[in-house]
């Protein structure tokens, strides 16, 4: 729906309200170009992003890649823009999951599914 649609439109958004992005990453080990869709929740001018890989006990690869390199792209209703990440701190981390819960109640369970760590939040902000 992604490719169909120039990057406007994904089905998980269609069915579920849940916001898409298009995430460019540069791999933590190969230097190599990584792109993937993941669930983007907008914040005025940042994105958020929840790497709970489903409540699984491990991250996602693309954790990894950003925090190894920061700087990426990422694609938003079909518009390509330059963004740093961080993890958000405590007090924004509080806000920002309460956020993420309002956009999809799923996050709630695998939080409680997943015992073993705190699932982290990347806050991404335009470069520039």
């Amino acid at each position: 729906m992604l490719k169909w649609s120039q990057g406007r439109k994904s089905l998980t958004t269609m069915l579920t309200g849940l916001p898409v992005v298009v995430l460019s990453t540069t791999g933590a080990r190969s230097g190599k170009t990584r792109t993937i869709p993941v669930a983007g929740i907008p914040d005025g001018e940042k994105i958020i992003l929840i790497p709970s890989s489903f409540g699984s006990t491990t991250y996602p690869g693309w954790y990894y890649n950003l925090r190894a390199h920061p700087e990426v792209k990422l694609s938003l209703n079909g518009q390509t823009q330059e963004y740093v990440a961080r993890i958000a701190n405590q007090e924004e981390r509080q806000n920002y999951w309460q956020l993420a819960v309002y956009y999809y109640p799923g996050y709630q369970s695998y939080e409680k599914r997943n015992t073993g760590r705190e699932i982290p939040i990347f806050v991404l902000g335009p470069v520039g």
